[in-house]
């Protein structure tokens, strides 16, 4: 609470000045609205539920018929109560240059239909790569990653009560693990029974398991402070992608950007050790790294901490060991990143960003998120903010359009 309270200190009064210009009578703006700004308003109308729930009114009122700046979404649904749900706040769909739509045009076929192994212009494994439902043909249905999609809310379910038996918290069940979770759910019986999995797996009415909720305060703090996310939204679709010089965790080389663009493109994989959902899912990724390591460049970006000790803290992830303060400089953010790296065994180079997280900010990574970058240098995937955003497998799907799209382009200019 200390730092916050810094941070209001110094930033109070210009926040003020910024957070008349929201309520002022003139048409809002649809710019992104400061830390100060938004604590400037919190501030100003109070912080109890009620006064909460007023400020997210007038905040709809204002905003009604405008673009609502995600900052401004996500202050509204922690006012009306939000338990930070997929869909919630500032939750949303990922964007990209590739998707079904422009498939089925390459391949001509109406988007009602399905693309073939025999009709489809790219390689057999890019083929499998996009038949996510493994039916041999590919068709709207594989693209679909809306929270509302069956797969994904499976998806939700399936890593909530992986985390929940991942005893080590990095992602990689294994036989070990299974066993004793067995013993333990059994107690002394030979089998388990669905009822003994609900109780061992399902926490209180909110999804959370004992411990790891938050309060409105702890979202509103983690808001304004970049934990749940950054206020900033990061690049659009085709938008160059910001150039960024960061150096490793070892502290044995700095990599900018600009030079790794030009001969493949780079896929940038966003997080941090005290975000639960990013430990389970990263494995995946590191996966994916080593499957196009000839293809592609995997460059990882260590940013602010979700979960820390003295701000949103979640009793499952101390559980496994996984407990440290925010870092308060970069020394300090090196040290769990290499954690991190040694915990989640990074077979890609991992960045470690500033401590005023210039990086994290420009891409809005923060607590998680994943890129597709081609080429060219510009974007052509942007993930959902983590950690409902982060999805390795529509990512993947995003490469393997990008690297089929270059290599159709390829392939005329040789026959021209």
């Amino acid at each position: 609470m200390k730092r916050l309270s810094l941070v209001l200190a110094g930033l109070f009064s210009m926040g003020m000045i910024m957070a008349a210009n929201l309520f002022a009578d003139q048409q809002v703006s649809d710019a992104t609205p400061t830390a100060a700004a938004l604590e400037a308003l919190v501030k100003e109308k109070g912080s109890t539920p009620e006064e909460l729930e007023k400020l997210a009114d007038e905040l709809e009122k204002k905003y009604a018929g405008g673009t609502v700046p995600e900052s401004v979404r996500m202050l509204i649904a922690i006012a009306r109560g939000s338990q930070m749900g997929p869909g919630s706040g500032w939750f949303g769909p990922a964007q990209g240059r590739y998707s079904w739509t422009w498939l089925a045009k390459l391949h001509d076929v109406p988007e009602s239909e399905s693309i073939t192994t025999a009709a489809f212009k790219g390689t057999p494994e890019i083929f499998n790569r996009l038949d996510r439902n493994k039916d041999g043909q590919v068709a709207a249905d594989d693209f679909d990653w809306s929270d509302r999609n069956p797969y994904v809310q499976q998806s939700y379910i399936v890593n909530r009560l992986f985390r929940r038996i991942d005893q080590q918290g990095d992602g990689r069940l294994t036989r070990d693990e299974l066993l004793t979770f067995f013993d333990k759910v059994s107690q002394g019986k030979d089998f388990i029974r669905s009822e003994d999995l609900r109780d061992a797996l399902i926490g209180g009415p909110s999804g959370f398991l004992p411990g790891d909720a938050p309060n409105q305060q702890v979202l509103i703090r983690g808001l304004l402070l970049g934990e749940v996310g950054s206020l900033n939204e990061g690049p659009q679709v085709d938008a160059v992608a910001p150039d960024f010089e960061l150096m490793t965790q070892d502290g044995s080389r700095k990599i900018r950007l600009s030079e790794q663009i030009g001969s493949k493109p780079i896929v940038l994989v966003f997080g941090n050790f005290t975000c639960g959902p990013f430990r389970s899912f990263y494995p995946m990724v590191d996966e994916l790294c080593q499957r196009y390591q000839n293809e592609a460049t995997f460059l990882a970006v260590y940013v602010r901490e979700a979960h820390p000790s003295d701000g949103w803290l979640m009793e499952s992830n101390t559980k496994v060991g996984v407990k440290v303060a925010q870092p308060q400089n970069f020394a300090e953010r090196k040290s769990v990143a290499q954690q991190c790296y040694a915990k989640l065994k990074y077979s890609m180079p991992l960045l470690v960003d500033e401590i005023n997280d210039p990086v994290g900010n420009a891409y809005s990574g923060m607590p998680a998120r994943l890129y597709v970058i081609d080429t060219d240098g510009k974007v052509t995937y942007k993930g959902g903010r983590g950690p409902f955003g982060f999805k390795s497998g529509e990512m993947e799907q995003a490469l393997v359009m990008t690297l089929l799209d270059r290599q159709l382009k390829q392939a005329a200019s040789v026959g021209k």
